[in-house]
């Protein structure tokens, strides 16, 4: 994998984290069991991180909800055997620029941290969780927990009822290495389906059902659209689809577009009216300071 290939999984992985705040709050729901509100204020914390072995490690982002509980996603496309070090680095780094002094005390709160396997390569390589062992001597030994999710282990069906259809545009990496091989009329069958039922349906499905935004399954759309272009569109015998896939994205994009106009007109109408409705309770100040003025004299 080349330097422009991780540079977009990377930017991919970003963007789903910056979708509105419902969407990316069901996701955390769903990575981490738990129950928050989808109008939780999402607080993000950035970090950025490229090994000297280019083990391409992407987006890495602790985001706090609420300004209390704060979450460590990482999203890796291939196996990386320092990545525990890493999290933990990250955390340690999180947890102290936040760390709380109470009566002389410190205290560090570390952010739940999950590693999210984008690739379907290493679904079989890695381990469920990773284990760092910290020993403090005659204080004892704990075990730092990292848990690992494989995301092309995981169903259209279960990513739904998780609320996680954010992701939804990496399972085009399903397919990729059967793709690579050999392009049989069997196999771009299957793209097909996975592309039109598993990822583009899911989304419509989400949307449907407001666990994202219209907003949110246009960008969702988008970015499939955008990944397949970069994994699939080189192959010839893929180009009949493509064509055909393209076409129809792009006449989705028109809609939501037209959604989005709509919407932007919506708020300019808005705040036309906040601005007359600002300038006539000034004239109604006015006024009444006059009549104030008049009757005091």
């Amino acid at each position: 994998m080349d330097s422009k290939i991780y540079h977009i999984y990377d930017s991919a992985f970003k963007r789903i984290l910056t979708l509105s705040s419902k969407a990316v709050v069901n996701l955390i729901n769903g990575l981490f069991g738990t129950e928050y509100s989808t109008d939780s204020k999402i607080t993000y914390n950035w970090t950025e991180h490229e090994n000297k072995d280019l083990k391409w490690t992407l987006a890495d982002a602790i985001l706090t909800i609420n300004n209390k509980f704060s979450y460590h996603m990482e999203a890796q496309m291939t196996e990386d055997e320092e990545i525990v070090f890493r999290v933990f680095e990250y955390g340690f780094g999180h947890a102290y620029q936040n760390r709380i002094v109470d009566k002389g005390e410190e205290t560090l709160f570390f952010p739940q941290p999950r590693i999210i396997y984008l690739s379907e390569k290493e679904a079989d390589k890695v381990q469920d969780e990773y284990v760092l062992k910290l020993n403090f001597g005659e204080q004892g030994t704990f075990c730092y927990r990292v848990p690992v999710v494989k995301l092309q282990r995981i169903s259209t069906e279960e990513l739904d009822k998780r609320k996680m259809v954010i992701l939804i545009p990496f399972f085009l990496l399903k397919l990729r290495s059967k793709i690579q091989k050999s392009r049989t009329k069997d196999n771009i069958e299957e793209l097909q389906y996975l592309i039109l039922n598993d990822i583009i349906g899911s989304i419509n499905r989400n949307e449907e059902v407001g666990n994202i935004s219209k907003i949110d399954a246009y960008n969702l759309k988008d970015l499939t659209l955008k990944l397949y272009w970069d994994i699939y569109a080189q192959y010839n015998e893929l180009e009949e689809f493509t064509m055909r896939y393209d076409q129809s994205m792009r006449l989705e994009s028109d809609k939501y577009d037209k959604s989005l106009d709509e919407l932007e007109e919506e708020v300019r109408e808005k705040n036309d009216i906040i601005s007359e409705l600002q300038d006539t309770i000034a004239s109604l100040k006015q006024q009444l300071q006059e009549v104030t003025s008049q009757t005091a004299n």
